[in-house]
């Protein structure tokens, strides 16, 4: 119980650490102190920094996708096995943006980290990002059943534009309040799910752009 205790006042210190002042500045003579436990407390249980990051940042994502998942689920149960494609995107981007956005969230420990982890992208997250994408494969799958006419290409083009414009509001959400001179709600994170939605559903819902060689490849052509 003890050994557990450790740990979980290890995991707290660095979350909250982390969340104030990003990856790079906090050392593990931070945490040890933040926590009260000794330097070797840190070494048994996780072995290095970056081990400790990617734990916290597993923990928090398996509750996210999950939520993901379980929305996705039921989307495609209601659709007798196939979602209108803004229910999909909505379950996509909704768990994050909720996550991450809002008076209450935003104050949370959980969502800076999370956030701290969109702005910073350390190598331990970027493996883990690039490993962990068996649950948007599913997400793929779920697209491809509700747009049978569209490519695979536009497809995956489509799912990562959609993630794209959910991490950027998270990143530069207070640049867009000052921008906006408070226009944009950030508060009403329904809202912003559905902007963000709206957006990406037309993207792939429209009449198909013209595609139009590389420059280089004109340039050559008219040798």
């Amino acid at each position: 119980m003890a050994s557990d205790h450790t740990r979980s006042a290890i995991l707290a210190a660095a979350e909250r650490l982390y969340a104030d002042r990003g990856f790079g500045d906090v050392t593990l003579r931070d945490i040890v102190a933040d926590a009260n436990v000794n330097l070797a407390a840190v070494n048994y249980h996780f072995g290095s920094k970056d081990e400790l990051i990617a734990e916290l940042f597993v923990t928090r994502s398996i509750a996210t996708n999950r939520e993901r998942l379980r929305e996705l689920k039921a989307a495609e149960e209601q659709g007798g096995g196939r979602a209108p494609i803004e229910v999909i995107l909505h379950a996509l981007v909704g768990p994050t943006l909720r996550g991450c956005l809002g008076p209450e969230n935003q104050r949370s420990t959980a969502a800076r980290f999370m956030i701290r982890a969109s702005i910073e992208s350390v190598p331990p997250i970027r493996r883990i990002k690039n490993r962990e994408i068996d649950h948007l494969r599913k997400f793929v799958s779920a697209m491809r059943r509700s747009l049978p006419d569209r490519s695979d290409v536009e497809i995956y083009w489509g799912l990562n534009f959609a993630l794209a414009m959910a991490h950027h509001t998270i990143r530069e959400s207070e640049r867009l309040t000052k921008l906006s001179e408070g226009k944009c709600d950030l508060d009403d994170v329904e809202d912003v799910i559905a902007r963000v939605v709206s957006v990406a559903t037309m993207a792939l819902t429209a009449g198909k752009a013209e595609t139009r060689p590389p420059a280089r490849a004109l340039a050559r052509d008219t040798r």
